[in-house]
């Protein structure tokens, strides 16, 4: 089945580009668009996508708005932001408020591509400048306010030591901002390897997300 995608941008000349660039993809499919955060509603409805990609700044209902609306009506719902603004504030209130992804207006096709297909595989996508922002801003401070809650003991392992030598390159890869997709390719091993393998990082180090995970590995890494 392919991924069914709503387009959502109050620039027609923006929808009609991006629905040009995929609609090429025979695992994509654009199953409408909309030109403000209130339509947006209506074709979610009438749409039944897996993805929107969304601008952030759109007349009546922001983007930001739809996202919240959305969420909790459709919380298998994959919302992919498609913004001009390079802001941590905006980032972090994507994030916050369930988004997906965040790509920018510049990113190349083969970008946009590869994180639509990331995130409707259940999988976050953020680049590397959004990733920063992200580990700096929520997942280094609540990491650091649950230590401050809980005693650990000193010298305690590393989450990097936790894995096999694999894993190690593994997750050093993810931290970098690759995806399934390039990991596999930089090893020439199979996508469901790369699955299994992220499967077991992310039960050793006993955390919920890949975001969550890059900001303890970056935090742990000067224990190894």
């Amino acid at each position: 089945m392919p991924i069914r995608i709503l387009i959502v941008d109050d620039h027609s000349v923006v929808r009609q580009g991006i629905i040009t660039l995929l609609e090429d993809e025979e695992d994509i499919l654009v199953v409408g668009e909309a030109s403000d955060g209130d339509e947006v509603m209506d074709s979610v409805k009438a749409c039944n996508p897996d993805v929107i990609l969304l601008d952030l700044t759109m007349p009546r209902m922001s983007g930001l708005d739809a996202i919240k609306t959305l969420m909790p009506v459709h919380p298998h719902l994959r919302i992919l932001v498609f913004s001009m603004h390079n802001n941590p504030d905006y980032i972090l209130s994507a994030v916050k408020s369930g988004a997906a992804g965040y790509l920018l207006k510049d990113t190349g096709r083969d970008e946009i591509l590869r994180a639509v297909r990331s995130v409707a595989a259940g999988e976050l996508y953020y680049p590397p400048n959004a990733s920063s922002i992200i580990i700096r801003n929520l997942i280094l401070p609540q990491k650091e306010q649950e230590e401050s809650e809980v005693k650990v003991m000193p010298g305690g392992p590393s989450v990097w030591n936790k894995m096999t030598p694999r894993e190690q390159q593994i997750l050093q890869c993810l931290t970098e901002g690759m995806s399934s997709k390039d990991i596999a390719e930089h090893f020439a091993i199979s996508s469901n390897t790369v699955a299994n393998q992220r499967a077991s990082i992310m039960r050793k180090a006993n955390v919920k997300n890949t975001a969550e995970l890059i900001g303890l590995a970056l935090r742990d890494r000067q224990k190894v």
